[in-house]
């Protein structure tokens, strides 16, 4: 009920639509895989425990961390609307987590049954499809700066927008950042150094402190 995707919807008609959109429910254990590359796109997945990631490999099976999915958060609804495609990423579980699994048809078109929630369903997955675009755009624009520093920079700057002060968590781990950046996670760690020796943050573990702007470079 907390989920984007029932936003606006009573219990009742969240109760109602659910057998017509084929949902089953699903346990992982961690590193087991939600969906996976190469497979029919056709599913979607609410996370309602846990935490996942989507993740992409290239040729020679290296990971790229593309987002991180929390309970409550909806993951592969882009690749369920397009029919006949096939997943170009995984979402591997980043511990333990239960999943309520969607076929992306069911979504997407009206049941037979004319349940009255189908219409806000529709209506907040539009809504989610857009937040994640922008979302996307803003990782775009952290991933287009020319050094590491300035892609922490971006990031760290991001963050402390999102949360109202410079005081701030991220929900990433060292390698899961680096991963996310698309930077080398030693050349990563040595840079956050040299910032804290610049006074331009501090941090412990995934807890940042952003202190004076930083100066043109």
């Amino acid at each position: 009920m907390r989920s984007r995707l029932f936003a606006g919807m009573r219990r009742e008609e969240v109760e109602t639509i659910l057998p017509c959109l084929a949902g089953t429910v699903q346990t992982f254990a961690k590193e087991d895989c939600l969906l996976r590359a190469g497979e029919p796109a056709g599913r979607m997945g609410l996370l309602l425990e846990g935490a996942a990631q989507v993740v992409q490999e290239d040729y020679w099976g290296r990971r790229f961390l593309v987002a991180r999915i929390e309970a409550g958060e909806l993951f592969g609804e882009s690749f369920a609307c397009l029919e006949g495609e096939t997943l170009p990423v995984s979402v591997i579980a980043a511990e333990p987590c239960a999943t309520l699994l969607l076929e992306g048809r069911a979504v997407l078109r009206p049941c037979a049954r004319a349940c009255p929630g189908h219409g806000k369903l529709m209506g907040n997955l539009l809504e989610i499809l857009a937040v994640k675009n922008t979302a996307l755009t803003r990782k775009m624009e952290h991933l287009t700066r020319r050094t590491t520093r300035e892609k922490l920079l971006s990031y760290l700057s991001e963050q402390a927008r999102r949360c109202g002060g410079g005081r701030f968590s991220i929900p990433f781990t060292r390698q899961e950042l680096a991963d996310y950046l698309a930077v080398d996670r030693s050349a990563m760690s040595r840079e956050l150094s040299r910032m804290r020796e610049d006074g331009l943050c501090n941090f412990a573990g995934r807890e940042f402190v952003l202190r004076e702007p930083p100066a043109p470079e």
